[in-house]
């Protein structure tokens, strides 16, 4: 039995290295009879991408593998067998263009038919399936058979889901039909499929599976069951245990790089097709969109902990695999800005009902006990429970109980905002301005911040800003740690969309070439009145420093809707200084944002951090 493992997975591609890059990775274990050397036999899939930094032809262009397929039995030594589509499209049904990516492979064993189904993405189809040969992002959830779970595998004559004209889009505006998700790896000849992306949000339907292929049963796309808000979620994964429907679902950008914030969150349901809510009660379909943060940036080298899929070993432990990017190493050597996405598993632990990775640590870069890959064995792994930062002694404060902001305020950069101070509240309207990259044009008001680690809380809500409803982009306001325009971290509740989110974000500046400069994630979601932000600060020293690349300090936001029970999100690091200062914003508004938009600050506490969430 392999004892210990190590990330990210790297499966060996005979002959030829490493797989370096292994997107939306999906895990399934095989039938009892599919064995190697009589050991239970588990299948890896991978998102459409280039293997490794090599992987080029003879003219130095990437060669893209149409889902990269690897083998193991012990969860940990992963050897690459191949693709399931020829890179020079095979023999493909006419409703895919052949020039599709295949993305986000969904893999699950009818016990009935007894075939292995293979639902991917196509990024692009043709008139034949209900798309357009004349427009491009046309999307479609497409289904392939095999009598193995490596193929060969003969695609079905139409799509399970065909492209989905936005009705309130023009001609070539497809609704994002992404990310197939089967609920279970093994099913009958009937099963549920759930699928979508960030525009227009995620569904599930219903489904007939037969020897050569699957048909939704619902009329048409239309009639499927909508488990989520649009601009919020991509990549659902649904699992049942003890009586509920968990679903996990990935939020924000995938691929940018060392500053990648894609992040998963979970929501349950006693019902497959919701309503799915967070742990405090925030339905997915709300505007302010539900979600417990379940995989984030933790401050080691590992940023981009998304779309995964979750299973459970022979021992009984459950675990997750998932992307993420090494921040260090983070795109192709033949493409900067190409972000290469490799392959990771870790233990998933529930504590009072609810999954948390690693005990509540997040993606491990340490030597960690392997899963429990046959028959009678069990994982070593044994869970030691994180608990998150607590507030110590209060360090500073301001109520804003005078009339006008006490001396310790000041406004940065000579951009004076139009704030004043009444009734106890610090009343800003949110500025057609920003904070971001070049655009350095928002206000930006500041006071000290003590040294050594600390926590900085606000109290805030965007007065003018309807409860729901688009577009009121990029309304925001909240914290900042602030060293300069262009080297800051940010906290802010912020409407995006038809969504009401919290951002939280980080700039640096300078970058390498290519390298972005701005990235950001999201926490729980805000309240419908007031919303709690918190910020807690530490100094990094030797294997913490290390582990984040020689970033002198680790950023974690908190979020509240009550200012008691407080979400714990990700966590940035970057290198502020000690000079660095605590700020407030209230930006981001477009022009196109007529209705004035007020933030109202409560006030702004400094505390002292009393407990820690890394072990």
């Amino acid at each position: 039995m392999t004892t210990t493992y190590e990330n990210p997975l790297a499966p060996t591609v005979p002959g030829d290295g490493t797989v370096d890059s292994c997107a939306d990775p999906m895990v399934i274990q095989g039938q009892d009879d599919e064995r190697i050397d009589g050991k239970q036999v588990w299948y890896l899939y991978c998102t459409t991408d280039p293997l490794n930094d090599d992987d080029v032809d003879a003219q130095g262009d990437p060669v893209f593998h149409r889902i990269p397929m690897s083998v193991s039995t012990d969860l940990v030594t992963w050897t690459y067998v191949g693709d399931a589509f020829p890179l020079d499209g095979g023999d493909l049904p006419a409703w895919i263009d052949p020039t599709a990516a295949f993305w986000a492979p969904e893999v699950a064993y009818s016990s009935t038919t007894d075939r292995y189904y293979l639902f991917t993405t196509v990024t692009e189809t043709t008139a034949a399936g209900g798309g357009s040969d004349s427009c491009r992002g046309d999307g479609a959830i497409g289904v392939a058979v095999g009598e193995t779970a490596t193929g060969l595998w003969e695609w079905a004559d139409e799509p399970v889901v065909a492209p989905r004209l936005d009705p309130n889009g023009g001609e070539c505006s497809y609704l994002w039909t992404f990310d197939p998700d089967v609920l279970g790896d093994t099913v009958t000849d009937e099963a549920l499929l759930y699928y979508g992306s960030y525009y227009g949000g995620l569904f599930a339907t219903p489904m007939d599976l037969t020897g050569d292929g699957a048909t939704a049963r619902t009329a048409s796309s239309a009639d499927d069951t909508r488990i989520a808000i649009g601009n919020r979620y991509e990549g659902a994964n649904v699992v049942f245990k003890d009586g509920y429907y968990y679903v996990f679902a990935s939020a924000t950008n995938c691929c940018n790089g060392a500053l990648t914030g894609y992040s998963v969150f979970v929501g349950r349901s006693t019902s497959p097709l919701g309503p799915f809510v967070d742990r405090e009660g925030n339905s997915f379909l709300d505007a302010n969109v539900g979600g417990t943060p379940f995989l984030t940036m933790n401050g080691n080298r590992w940023v981009g902990t998304g779309h995964n899929s979750v299973f459970v070993d022979e021992g009984g432990q459950w675990w997750t695999a998932y992307h993420a990017v090494d921040q260090r190493d983070p795109f192709y050597a033949f493409a900067t800005g190409f972000t290469k996405r490799p392959a990771l598993i870790d233990p998933v632990d529930w504590v009072d009902g609810w999954p948390v990775v690693n005990g509540g640590a997040g993606a491990s870069d340490t030597r960690m006990p392997a899963p429990a890959a046959q028959e009678g064995e069990r994982s070593r792994y044994r869970a030691t429970v994180v608990h998150p930062h607590t507030t110590g002694r209060l360090v500073d404060a301001d109520d804003f109980d005078g009339r006008t902001l006490d001396a310790d305020w000041s406004w940065a950069q000579a951009r004076t905002g139009d704030a004043s101070v009444s009734g106890g509240l610090l009343r800003w309207e949110v500025e057609h301005a920003d904070l971001y990259v070049d655009s350095d044009t928002a206000s930006v008001l500041v006071r000290d911040a003590p040294r050594g680690d600390y926590v900085v809380e606000t109290t805030v809500r965007l007065s003018g800003l309807p409860d729901e409803g688009c577009c009121f982009n990029y309304a925001q306001a909240g914290l900042v740690v602030y060293a300069d325009d262009d080297n800051f971290v940010k906290l802010t509740s912020a409407s995006i969309w038809e969504t009401r989110q919290t951002e939280f974000a980080k700039e640096l500046s300078p970058a390498p070439e290519g390298w972005s400069r701005y990235g950001n994630t999201v926490v729980g979601p805000p309240g419908d009145d007031w919303t709690h932000l918190r910020i807690v600060v530490e100094r990094l020293t030797g294997a913490d420093r290390r582990e984040a690349g020689g970033d002198t300090e680790r950023y974690t936001a908190y979020t509240s809707q009550d200012g008691t029970t407080w979400v714990r999100g990700g966590a940035w690091t970057h290198s502020l200084g000690a000079d660095a200062v605590i700020g407030l914003v209230s930006m981001g508004a477009t022009d196109q944002v007529t209705s004035p938009i007020t933030a109202e600050f409560d006030d702004v506490r400094v505390y002292a951090v009393t407990g820690g969430a890394r072990r």
